[in-house]
């Protein structure tokens, strides 16, 4: 089973990603930890990778393409959901050439729908947890609020150190952001529009403003 996962930064996508990959025991594959793997190795590609993220912008497709590809290669045997990529129409055209040339089926395209300011909103009060960034941590919202231990907020689920992403408190960055992913011509929506209407696969859209909990039922219920 091969599922893209679409939805605007704040969605809650990552989150339920992860939840349908282990439901279904498919590789969760998010392009921004390829390109921290990269960055991290010291690569060159994710040497020109880390130069477009810290600015905010869309990292090339000379860049980007290679990397996912490349991933999607060794999760063929299991399944993948990916999870950030194609965020454009440009990349969504190459994507679906390389899937078909290398015998890979699309079988969902899942999109999380939210509003923008809503989205921004999410982006600025979310916490990463070092063990774990899918581990949802937000100081405005009740359900998912990270716990105090020994004086500082800590990770709800586990435990683990929280920090900030130097660009989620950063809103030119976030409205560059949200700039590509709901430009509906060339940008994200652009690439959600143009494998809606494309492709094969089962189409599932949800409510991002609901909670993750009746979000993730949802989606695991149209799946089959």
């Amino acid at each position: 089973m091969n599922i893209l996962a679409f939805g605007p930064n704040g969605s809650g996508k990552g989150t339920q990603g992860a939840i349908v990959a282990k439901k279904y025991g498919l590789d969760h594959i998010e392009s921004g930890a390829i390109f921290r793997e990269h960055i991290k190795g010291g690569t060159e590609l994710g040497k020109k990778a880390k130069e477009y993220i810290e600015r905010g912008d869309l990292v090339p497709d000379d860049i980007t393409i290679p990397m996912v590809l490349e991933t999607l290669g060794k999760s063929k045997g299991n399944g993948w959901i990916l999870d950030g990529f194609p965020r454009s129409l440009a990349q969504a055209e190459a994507l679906d050439k390389a899937l078909k040339e290398s015998g890979m089926p699309l079988d969902y395209v899942l999109e999380i729908v939210l509003d923008r300011n809503i989205a921004k909103e999410r982006i600025m009060g979310r916490r990463l947890c070092a063990n774990d960034p899918n581990h949802p941590n937000h100081i405005a919202f009740e359900a998912i609020k990270p716990v105090e231990k020994d004086g500082k907020l800590v990770c709800r689920v586990c435990g683990g150190e929280l920090s900030t992403r130097a660009d989620d408190q950063d809103e030119e960055a976030i409205n560059k952001r949200h700039d590509i992913y709901y430009d509906d011509k060339t940008g994200t929506m652009a690439a959600v529009n143009y494998f809606k209407n494309k492709s094969d696969a089962k189409v599932i859209s949800v409510d991002g403003s609901k909670g993750i909990q009746e979000i993730s039922e949802e989606i695991l219920s149209q799946i089959k």
